[in-house]
């Protein structure tokens, strides 16, 4: 049994000999605590498996608000990203025209502007990387002095916080960027590609 010190309190960590003892071992210390302080001293006992549920039901829930805050955020760059084609197409309407007049093709047409969107929306990826990953590493470390501070002498110091980004992950976000532009971009670029070369020719 070791005791420690933590924001304030006296907390005991107790260590049982095998799995099967832990739950028998807080069921007695809540109970013998319980005979002793009743209802008027404030005590708690609680095993690993607990704070890990505990975590866990923390770490499901942060996971469901961050997919429904990353959900909307897609649909609302998707949306700007298309905003941003739809107003190329139409300045670029003579443009498409001449290019129509001298033998491109609607597939031409319609590549180019999917390679711009998702050029575009590459390029909106990897700020959103950077950003992510300094984010991360100042949000951390900030976090990691503030947990050293309060559980000092039961926690080893810890003076610096590294991110280390994963590059499957990198990759991944780079790519889905790259998917997100061109599924967003299919509208403005079928746009572009229908207009007849007669009247965009006659845009000024």
């Amino acid at each position: 049994m070791m005791e420690v010190s933590v924001y304030d309190s006296r907390n005991y960590i107790i260590q049982a000999q095998t799995k099967d003892d832990i739950q028998p071992i807080v069921d007695t210390i809540n109970g013998k605590f319980k005979s002793r302080a009743g209802n008027n001293g404030y005590f708690e006992c609680n095993s690993d498996a607990q704070f890990q549920e505990q975590a866990q039901a923390s770490s499901n829930q942060l996971a469901l608000l961050g997919g429904g805050v990353a959900a909307i955020s897609l649909l609302v760059g998707g949306i700007g990203i298309m905003n941003i084609m739809l107003v190329s197409v139409t300045e670029r309407t003579r443009e498409i025209g001449i290019r129509m007049a001298i033998g491109a093709r609607r597939r031409d047409i319609i590549g180019q502007f999917l390679v711009e969107s998702a050029a575009v929306s590459c390029c909106g990826g990897l700020l959103g990387i950077a950003l992510g990953c300094f984010g991360s590493a100042v949000i951390g470390n900030l976090l990691i002095k503030q947990q050293t501070a309060a559980m000092s002498g039961w926690m080893p110091d810890i003076e610096h916080f590294t991110v280390l980004p994963s590059l499957p992950l990198v990759l991944g976000a780079f790519l889905f960027s790259a998917l997100l532009g061109i599924i967003f971009g299919l509208y403005p670029a079928n746009k572009a590609a229908k207009l007849q070369p007669v009247d965009a020719l006659r845009t000024q």
